[in-house]
């Protein structure tokens, strides 16, 4: 077989696998469109289970039952008597509570419950087809899959999605993010196959190097568990907001009854944003190191102020003082969850902002 034969059997090689790689992609999103229906099944059945009845049972006492306190009726055979409840402790201390966790999506009916393990399914069968697409797209360079925002785009949320269903595997009790992650999964993708999408290419050359697969996909999995970490915390300042008027005396709408009563207590979500943020920091330190040292092979200096390390060094700075917030005590709390959010928010800049909006000599990926 002569040279240029070769030549053009690769050539069409690779655009079989780029072409399977984009149907890949596809299916993972009609699976996960489907997954997010089984999510939102798993909502709104949970909403008609016991726990949601009891809750507005619960909130819908009268305004002079209230005034007098909780009461228990009890029937004896002399006669009924009525004795006073306990009053419920909802603040252990100042600034913190005493409130367990909500049963999740499925708020405790089984056919709820059914419907959020079929969601699951879905979501391990798209992320499948989504890695599968991912690797194909590899193949059909010959390289990393990280060489243009498209690329970056597809290998960020398949990295999320992955890191979700690690926690599951773990054991952990964060199927309330499904619905939250899998919208977003979407919309992340829809963006990538329509605005973003690039066709396969080699590298310009100043990515031709092994830091690719070090700077590069240690960014990835920074940014796709910051992301976790954001939901966590934006679901957090829902669920203390929630708490905050139920300990106030006040009534929270049936919507956000039915929704954030199923959720972890605040607490809970708080602990869970700060555990996910404090673990992937010392890896984004290490990212920003990683590339600095590649700047140096590439262009020959470490650090030079373009856009893209800037922003970077400005997550950074971030993510340290919602750390540092974390272990001062008058930032606890909602404070330091808004600097967590201010903190995804650079880092969402960083990525988006900087690579469509600023040129610099991390220009070169193109969008």
């Amino acid at each position: 077989m002569t040279s240029a034969a070769v030549t053009e059997l690769a050539a069409t090689t690779n655009e079989t696998l780029a072409a399977l790689s984009n149907l890949l992609i596809y299916s993972a999103m009609a699976v996960y469109t489907l997954a997010f229906f089984a999510y939102i099944a798993e909502w709104l059945l949970g909403s008609r289970s016991k726990v949601a009845r009891t809750a507005a049972a619960l909130t819908a006492r009268p305004a002079a039952a209230e005034a007098e306190g909780p009461k228990v009726t009890v029937k004896s055979a002399g006669g009924t008597a009525v004795l006073e409840r306990p009053k419920v402790v909802v603040r252990s201390s100042a600034g913190t509570r005493d409130v367990p966790d909500g049963p999740g999506a499925h708020g405790g009916d089984e056919q709820g419950d059914l419907y959020g393990r079929i969601a699951v399914s879905l979501g391990t069968l798209a992320f499948l087809l989504q890695a599968c697409g991912v690797i194909a797209r590899a193949a059909s360079v010959q390289r990393a899959p990280w060489g243009n925002m498209y690329e970056f785009n597809i290998t960020f949320s398949a990295v999320a999605v992955g890191v979700y269903l690690l926690l599951l595997a773990l054991r952990k009790n964060v199927r309330w993010l499904g619905l939250f992650l899998t919208t977003t999964v979407l919309l992340d993708l829809g963006l990538a196959v329509t605005v973003l999408y690039t066709e396969s290419a080699q590298l310009v050359p100043a990515l031709r190097s092994y830091w690719l697969y070090i700077h590069v996909s240690t960014a990835i999995i920074c940014g796709a568990v910051f992301y976790v970490g954001a939901v966590g915390t934006l679901l957090y300042l829902f669920r203390d907001s929630y708490e905050n008027k139920l300990a106030s005396g006040g009534r929270p709408g049936r919507f956000a009854t039915s929704v954030l009563e199923r959720m972890p207590a605040a607490a809970s979500l708080d602990k869970f944003a700060y555990r996910v943020n404090a673990a992937v920091f010392p890896l984004w330190t290490f990212t920003i190191i990683a590339g600095a040292i590649w700047a140096e092979s590439a262009w020959g200096r470490y650090w030079g102020w373009d856009p893209k390390e800037t922003w970077s060094f400005i997550t950074w700075v971030a993510y340290a003082g919602y750390l540092h917030a974390r272990s001062t005590a008058g930032w606890k709390g909602r404070k330091a969850a808004y600097i967590a959010l201010i903190a995804f928010g650079c880092w969402l800049f960083n990525y988006y902002g900087v690579n469509i909006f600023v040129s610099g000599k991390h220009s070169y990926a193109g969008v």
